[in-house]
């Protein structure tokens, strides 16, 4: 979970950098113009970020915690198991967030549904038989504690 929020707090600059990068060549002057357009862009900049990390075994914030992205036989993953990985990482959020836009949900409702979902995902992970994610199940990979700090 610590890696996690470590890992928000990192991906909180990359997207402003992502933000501001295709606000400059867009033109745009309202945060609301291009919406689905910078939405697009972001998931593709995170989409990058993600699968060169991954491919390379760990994120800034996996070395940080000794945490390392390996394929079901411990060996490194390929980039197209990493981009695998990352289009399935957001059945974290999509669900929720399509439920969301389809019932034009109230923020609060729209947060208590995304946290809600989230938490059930996460608890679903338990009935795995290596109690791993379901997208790491289904990408082929799985995270492992890195005993040597440079590993």
């Amino acid at each position: 979970m610590a890696c996690w929020l470590y890992e928000g707090m990192l991906l909180f600059a990359v997207v402003f950098v992502a933000g501001w990068l295709f606000s400059t060549l867009s033109q745009s002057r309202h945060a609301l113009e291009n919406r689905f357009a910078l939405q697009g862009f972001l998931f593709v900049v995170l989409g990058i970020y993600f699968t060169w990390f991954w491919a390379r075994g760990q994120t800034l914030a996996m070395k940080t915690w000794h945490i390392r992205l390996v394929d079901c036989l411990g060996q490194p993953v390929s980039q197209w198991r990493a981009l695998r990985r990352y289009v399935l990482c957001w059945v974290w959020f999509v669900p929720s967030l399509a439920a969301v836009w389809l019932l034009q949900l109230a923020p609060l409702e729209a947060l208590a549904l995304v946290v809600g979902w989230c938490t059930i995902w996460a608890i679903l992970s338990r009935f795995h038989a290596q109690k791993q994610f379901w997208h790491d199940a289904w990408a082929g990979t799985r995270l492992i504690a890195v005993t040597s700090p440079f590993g």
